[in-house]
């Protein structure tokens, strides 16, 4: 950076951030695979996720610009906060990290629209994360109470989120190749933005249209490993072989077909090649990241620090989905969790700046769509956070990352995205 200024360093993240993101909206990354609608019959939309509202829109305004506006119709769920104003394709907002009562009417009508499909539609599925939480159909015997207070125990665990999915798939009427299930023998194309490492399409949204590589078994296995003990309902019904997800194989899933828009990879690439730009070695450390958010962000200082005294110019890039370990009370989210580790473990080091941010637009479990995205770190932000009395190594613990950086104004507050690439995060070192 050419001053070393705070000034320049956040305008050089921020635009890194913003490519991230940008690079997989809707708008961008849909309209080359929309399919045409079908001779004699029509496209049905379903979808869920953070991203979906978009994802409707640039499907509604490419098949107005075709003239073919008459043959779509449908309804996709978004989190509270996501929804868009569109002309054909209804959007409902629901719960997000935690399901709510529109979570389950969502859920429930997407099964109605796709056993609804005849032999001569086909039924279109916009995905996008979230829809894990957004999309909520417990299966029988399970209440939406219990499943609610499940999703619960395991944000709080600490468990990545494939593992979270591995239980939610297991009772749920939608999740694991269930609504593929429910259109067939109806065809099906899902449109998906991935935000899970890795790209897994059983795992982007729980999987609702594709074969789950996991068992009940696994299921139990993930309650068993994180210690939660679920509501009797919940343990009943891992072990009833009757709610198993669908299989490689299965019949049920001959008529579908699955494409991958956008994912993590080629958002930090075009953040990396922007990075490059601005004479940064760029090193690329993963889209698939996962682990506790303060001891990945105490490996990546150490990583800064040995650049620093070597005396290199370089761009440290990662993403995947970090997690936290809820011990405090605090308000936050991992991005945030991550870049106050990231602070204490740089300890006011000159030249080193970072930043973590969802690309969603919102970090952490507070479900409001104004929440943070994430914070930004610089060599003085231990220093200004003495001047209003904050103890960051207390205000960690407590898992307060909010409260630490909303005083210094070092919050990334951007609003919804209408993406989902998952976390972007990016170290920049000055010697």
């Amino acid at each position: 950076m050419a001053d070393g200024t705070n000034g320049s360093a956040r305008q050089t993240l921020g635009a890194l951030f913003e490519a991230a993101y940008t690079t997989a909206h809707p708008s961008t990354c849909l309209p080359p695979h929309l399919p045409p609608v079908p001779a004699g019959g029509r496209i049905i939309v379903i979808g869920g996720g953070k991203g979906s509202a978009a994802m409707a829109v640039a499907a509604e305004e490419h098949y107005i610009a075709t003239g073919a506006a008459d043959g779509i119709s449908g309804l996709i769920s978004t989190r509270h906060g996501f929804g868009l104003p569109t002309k054909i394709i209804k959007i409902l907002e629901a719960g997000h990290p935690v399901p709510d009562a529109n979570s389950v009417v969502g859920a429930q009508k997407a099964i109605e629209l796709a056993k609804s499909a005849g032999p001569n539609d086909l039924v279109l599925c916009l995905l996008s994360g979230g829809a894990s939480a957004i999309w909520a159909a417990p299966v029988q015997g399970v209440s939406f109470e219990a499943k609610q207070a499940l999703t619960k125990q395991l944000l709080k665990s600490g468990a990545p989120i494939s593992e979270m999915n591995c239980v939610r798939k297991h009772i749920s009427q939608i999740k694991g190749g269930k609504l593929a299930a429910a259109v067939y023998p109806a065809k099906l194309l899902t449109l998906s933005i991935s935000d899970v490492p890795g790209d897994n399409p059983d795992e982007i949204g729980s999987g609702p249209t594709v074969a789950d590589r996991s068992t009940l078994a696994d299921a139990r296995a993930v309650l068993a490993k994180w210690k939660i003990t679920p509501d009797p309902e919940i343990a009943r019904a891992l072990d009833d072989a009757q709610n198993e997800t669908l299989k490689a194989g299965d019949p049920k899933l001959a008529n579908s077909s699955y494409v991958i828009v956008a994912a993590p990879k080629a958002s930090i690439e075009t953040a990396g090649r922007i990075a490059s730009e601005r004479g940064y070695r760029v090193i690329m450390l993963g889209d698939d990241l996962e682990g506790e958010a303060r001891e990945v962000a105490r490996k990546h200082a150490e990583m800064a620090l040995d650049a620093k005294r070597r005396g290199e110019k370089i761009a440290i890039m990662s993403g995947g989905e970090l997690t936290v370990t809820v011990r405090g009370n605090g308000s936050g989210g991992p991005n945030q969790e991550y870049a106050l580790g990231l602070a204490i473990a740089l300890d006011g080091e000159p030249g080193i700046f970072g930043l973590a941010g969802d690309t969603d637009g919102i970090d952490g479990g507070g479900g409001n769509a104004g929440d943070p995205a994430g914070a930004m770190v610089f060599p003085d932000t231990l220093k200004r956070a003495e001047a209003f009395n904050l103890n960051a190594a207390r205000m960690l613990e407590n898992n307060d990352s909010t409260g630490f950086f909303r005083p210094l104004g070092d919050l990334i507050l951007c609003g919804p995205t209408q993406t989902n690439v998952n976390d972007f995060r990016v170290i920049l070192v000055d010697p």
